[in-house]
């Protein structure tokens, strides 16, 4: 089968006129970046409508470090919907630079289920990344400007909280020293970089239900505290303004086509191990008021992205999925098995057996919040007929829908059966409810998440989490919701747990307060929120052809 890109150069962009007139856009609300892309105005939203979308929401399984085709189905899914005449509207997340030139790569789906134009969307696309960056990075550049410029607001640089970030992986800049060379050059501190995807100024405009809001957001944010341990807001340095300025056309959220010419709203990039994982609200918003079907997706498996899509998300935007779709496939089954990573494409029935304790979990995740999943089987070459009847033997013992894919090679047509699941499914749709109340301790709120999601016995807290649970207890800020930062490779916070790990503790190392955002962070484990390149990034593999093809891009 054809690469990525070379299927991408098969595709004939329709104008983006045409996919506004598909979603019955106004012309005056249509802000063209070229002839394939737009930025549609947040004035859209305001034009009264009568329809509203059934939302459909895509997860997974606990992925494989290539992921299972999560991105890639959703497409599928969405050009399948297409291909039953079937009015529909995708809300996806905007790559970031550092997987694509990490390990992971582009992120923009593959095959023939892709969205276009994908070289463009995987690295500057309309610059929300660069924005988002920038507004971020003022904010740091001002704290250190005050800092030097005489202190009024008598801010300790030993606590600060607020960091910088880029949109790329690099280790080195984790933790650094800030500020030397002189009097001239800042005053000395401890300081490090997360990337973008992680920064609270990406969690806050996916949050945001208008401009307005993302202003109040960022005037609560906490940056520290004073020598006396008062807190300090980004407000109180006048600086949210400009970061508003810096932010604008970021908010409005991009409007590309899939292969097939599926509409699709691509905005927001947040990842879900380090981050809530889910695209923006606005452009959720916007694809189920010009469609009657959208699609999105929450990042890796569903006990990361999806538990953040309903207990952060949809709490805070009043969204309730009316149907969820569980992508796995048998690769992933097999690793569960205890298949190395290596040998996933012979057959192996053992290991697959093995390896479904993991889909189990998953669906009982997905009941948990009172949903009923349809399985998708993101269907490989190698795959055997064998292997996956043990797939939909389980799923017809836990009473739940399976499909068979093949969008990957065959587009729309390979997900219509999925499709025909999906809008089954509806009928058995229920209102969800939150894994727990917003009125119960921080600790509690740790503890319910780990055992009903992950299969924890019990959480531990460090010495420093300790620590973080007092300040966010005098800032009065328990009734928050929590945003778990975890290993996405593993159920549990040890990435090296495999299928469904069991007698484990989850340990929580620490706690950040992302008051602008509305959420908690609780770092879990080891993670980090600048991730590192591998021996050899997917950059090396990746060149600018003289015809101006971008080479290597998967």
């Amino acid at each position: 089968m054809a690469s990525d890109v070379e299927i991408a150069q098969q595709f004939t962009p329709r104008p983006i006129t045409e996919i506004c007139d598909k979603l019955n856009i106004k012309s005056e609300h249509i802000l063209p970046y070229g002839r394939e892309i737009a930025k549609i105005s947040l004035d859209a939203l305001k034009t009264k409508s009568t329809k509203k979308g059934k939302l459909i929401l895509v997860s997974a399984t606990t992925p494989t470090p290539s992921g299972e085709g999560k991105t890639t189905t959703t497409i599928g899914l969405g050009q399948a919907f297409t291909q039953l005449n079937e009015s529909v509207c995708m809300a996806l997340r905007e790559p970031s630079l550092g997987p694509c030139l990490g390990m992971k790569g582009g992120a923009t789906g593959g095959g023939y289920s892709q969205i276009m134009p994908s070289d463009k969307i995987n690295l500057h696309f309309t610059g929300d990344f660069h924005a988002i960056t920038s507004a971020n990075n003022l904010l740091s550049a001002a704290i250190d400007n005050h800092i030097y410029q005489g202190n009024v607001l008598n801010i300790d640089p030993r606590q600060l909280v607020w960091r910088r970030v880029m949109d790329m992986n690099d280790r080195s800049l984790r933790k650094i020293v800030l500020g030397l060379g002189g009097k001239m050059q800042g005053i000395p501190r401890e300081g490090g970089f997360d990337i973008t995807a992680a920064s609270e100024v990406m969690a806050m405009l996916c949050l945001a239900n208008d401009t307005s809001d993302l202003k109040q957001r960022l005037d609560r944010t906490l940056i520290g505290y004073t020598y006396d341990s008062k807190p300090i807001y980004a407000k109180e340095l006048e600086i949210t303004g400009a970061m508003m300025a810096l932010l604008r056309d970021a908010l409005q959220p991009n409007l590309v086509q899939s292969f097939e010419g599926t509409p699709a709203f691509v905005h927001g990039g947040p990842f879900a191990n380090i981050a809530h994982g889910c695209n923006s609200v606005i452009a959720t918003r916007m694809a189920m008021q010009y469609s009657d079907w959208a699609i999105t997706e929450a990042g890796f498996g569903f006990d990361l992205g999806a538990e953040k899509f309903f207990d952060i998300k949809c709490r805070i935007a009043k969204l309730d999925p009316d149907a969820v779709v569980l992508v796995t496939t048998v690769r992933a089954l097999k690793m569960h098995g205890g298949k190395d990573k290596s040998d996933l494409e012979t057959e192996d029935l053992s290991a697959v057996a093995k390896g479904l304790e993991n889909l189990d979990k998953h669906i009982e995740s997905v009941e948990l919040f009172n949903k009923h999943p349809v399985v998708a089987l993101n269907r490989f070459a190698s795959d055997t007929d064998t292997e996956i009847a043990l797939i939909k033997a389980r799923c017809v013992e836990h009473g739940v829908s399976f499909a068979e894919t093949t969008h990957h090679a065959d587009g729309g047509n390979g997900a219509i059966a999925l499709a025909k699941a999906v809008m089954a499914s509806i009928d058995k749709s229920t209102p969800f409810k939150p894994l727990y109340e917003l009125d119960i301790s921080v600790v509690e709120k740790v503890r319910k998440v780990s055992r009903a999601m992950y299969g924890a016995t019990d959480v531990a807290f460090s010495k420093q989490a300790e620590k973080d649970l007092k300040h966010v207890e005098q800032l009065g800020l328990t009734h928050l919701p929590i945003c778990i930062a975890k290993a996405p490779s593993s159920l549990s916070d040890d990435p090296a747990l495999h299928g469904r790990p069991r007698d484990f503790e989850v340990t929580v190392s620490s706690i950040q307060i992302n008051a602008g955002a509305g959420f908690l962070v609780v770092l879990t484990g080891n993670i980090m929120r600048m991730p590192g390149l591998p021996k050899v990034p997917a950059a090396n593999d990746i060149r600018l052809l003289k015809t101006g093809v971008i080479e290597g891009l998967e």
